[in-house]
């Protein structure tokens, strides 16, 4: 076999494993794959995304109903409520697991039976673009796989990496407060493993080319279970050597491009999405040179807005957008504002001073968060994100404290984070404006529980038919907005955006179709004052005729100023497309 696809995979394995022999490792991924000598791959630069994409993030389970399996609930819910909302969804793990509510897979192969089955997952698949976690860098201790590590037996004998615990590991980035290396005790003796985040977490070992083998085999059957759409969990900490940060090392953005590259032969419109809770600059890195991940969350964009909101001032926001860097063809961004996780401090490096970090949290503990840490090589332990529900964060500001305007200023930061360049993506409890629970907080331990609620289809059934529920406005306000951006070519996730110079108080941005036939002006008060948009600072062309897509009202006079109410937000478009 001496195919291009074969040489550009052994070039990439020569970064990786320069001791072996490549050409006979890419032989056995390409069979792994299931690819043929002389597959193809996708068209450079192909966007497997339009403005039509939306996504969902939610757990198998965060929906129930009696004793119906949670998938089976879920589809229900998707089918009946969502049809027409949202094109793909983020299932997030649900595989058999041991811990960290999912984060910590026993066996990559199952679904969780307490969930569904595989039939569940592709049913979903069918109908929605499908992505599914690749729990990559790191695996349960009651799996069959460590076990097999402690008897020393394969598969799994060499899967997990060991080192010594007289090595100086200070240099190493750590996300927890947790010990590092972990004592095993094994058939040949006790073995320190490596826990970048919890005791029953052991990273693997892809120094051992057999685990990039394993992975390739497990994304191949995700693929021909319907799964489009990969998200690689905490990638950035994949490859170790002591001495080193251990983060961001070469050999792993030599994997992902590896990865990549035998997906989309495999399949042209899958989609690689790395999650890489890290500073802004070290995030954008995973983008490579349109060869590693097609897509990389925005980490940034969630403190940054809720910080803008909470302090009435965009001045920061405005200054990251214009640092971004537009994606090439082939990749964007995932815009989000809320997740399963808390809201990142590690992404406003370089972005907020210490004191600006320090206000934003004291408010968020106003409003009933928690704060996660992480330790540095110092021995101090540093704020590592926010555990608080998206709803209760936005429910007042830094200078008042909670006030009448939560409604108001939780659409803004939806409108804001619609509109930008990339995919929106939603979390399930940001839909409905789920509250902080701290029931499940307290029953499970975990700070992060609270935001992982679960709801009872009936009552939330119940709730949404309530037109007087804020849960209700939530969604159905929701809704709208999402069902106007889903139909405006300025909105594909690679439309041109340029950010506008409105003052403190208006954070504002212009997004041009790539035809360059629509023009959307996105305007935002991000206070809780009236405030004043002059149009000519707006420059809107004259000969075109302009309308807020928001609120139907129509421009007549564009010599004349824009009354925003607390917390509006108008996009002028010189196009509607409904």
């Amino acid at each position: 076999m001496n195919s291009e696809l074969m040489q550009k995979l052994a070039g990439m394995l020569d970064q990786v494993y320069p001791a072996l022999d490549t050409r006979w490792l890419a032989g056995e991924l390409i069979q792994a794959m299931g690819l043929a000598a002389d597959a193809k791959g996708p068209p450079a630069h192909q966007n497997n995304w339009d403005e039509g994409d939306v996504l969902l993030i939610t757990y198998a389970d965060s929906v129930q109903r009696g004793d119906e399996k949670p998938l089976h609930t879920l589809h229900h819910f998707l089918d009946d409520c969502l049809q027409d909302t949202v094109s793909a969804v983020h299932i997030l793990p649900f595989f058999p697991y041991s811990s960290d509510d999912g984060f910590s897979v026993m066996d990559y192969l199952a679904v969780n039976e307490s969930h569904g089955s595989w039939s569940d997952i592709r049913a979903i698949a069918a109908e929605y673009k499908l992505m599914a976690d690749l729990v990559i860098n790191h695996m349960s201790a009651r799996s069959r796989w460590f076990e097999n590590f402690r008897k020393r037996e394969h598969p799994g004998k060499d899967y997990f990496y060991e080192a010594d615990p007289k090595l100086d590991l200070g240099d190493v980035v750590r996300p927890r407060t947790s010990p590092l290396l972990n004592p095993v005790m094994t058939a040949d003796g006790e073995r320190y493993v490596w826990c970048t985040f919890s005791e029953d977490q052991v990273d693997l070992n892809f120094a051992n080319p057999q685990v990039l083998l394993e992975f390739v085999q497990i994304i191949r059957y995700y693929l021909d279970q319907g799964v489009q759409m990969f998200r690689l969990d905490a990638v950035a900490f994949l490859w170790k050597e002591p001495g080193t940060p251990c983060i961001h090392l070469q050999q792993t953005h030599e994997l992902i491009k590896i990865l990549r590259l035998l997906v989309e032969h495999h399949n042209p419109d899958a989609v690689l999405i790395t999650e890489t809770n890290v500073p802004n600059r070290e995030n954008l890195t995973y983008f490579g040179n349109a060869n590693e991940a097609h897509v990389i969350y925005n980490f940034s964009l969630p403190p940054l807005l809720i910080n803008t909101l909470a302090s009435g001032n965009c001045r920061h926001l405005k200054t990251w957008l214009m640092s971004m860097p537009p994606a090439q063809m082939g990749t964007t961004y995932l815009n989000f504002i809320a997740s399963h996780d808390g809201i990142g401090m590690r992404p406003t490096d370089g972005l907020l001073t210490d004191e600006e970090k320090q206000a934003l949290i004291s408010t968020m503990e106003q409003f009933g968060g928690k704060v996660s840490y992480r330790r540095l090589s110092s021995g101090i332990n540093q704020p590592y994100e926010i555990n608080i529900a998206l709803w209760d964060a936005l429910k007042g500001t830094e200078q008042h404290g909670p006030d009448q305007w939560q409604l108001q200023r939780f659409l803004c930061a939806h409108a804001i984070m619609l509109a930008l360049e990339g995919i929106p993506a939603f979390y399930i409890h940001s839909l409905f404006g789920t509250g902080n629970d701290y029931d499940r907080m307290e029953h499970t331990g975990r700070l992060r529980s609270i935001n992982r609620g679960q709801w009872q289809l009936d009552r939330l059934a119940a709730e949404l038919a309530n037109p007087l529920s804020h849960y209700s406005q939530v969604f159905s306000q929701l809704r709208r907005l999402i069902a106007i951006r889903r139909h405006q070519s300025a909105f594909h996730p690679n439309a041109t955006q340029f950010t506008l110079h409105l003052g403190l108080q208006i954070f504002g941005f212009w997004r041009q179709s790539m035809r360059r036939d629509q023009s959307v002006f996105c305007i935002h008060n991000i206070s809780s004052e009236l405030q004043q948009v002059a149009l000519s600072d707006i420059n809107l062309i004259g000969t075109d005729q302009w309308v807020d897509l928001i609120s139907g009202v129509q421009l007549d006079d564009l010599s004349g100023s824009l009354t925003l109410k607390p917390y509006q937000s108008v996009w002028l478009s010189n196009r509607p497309e409904s």
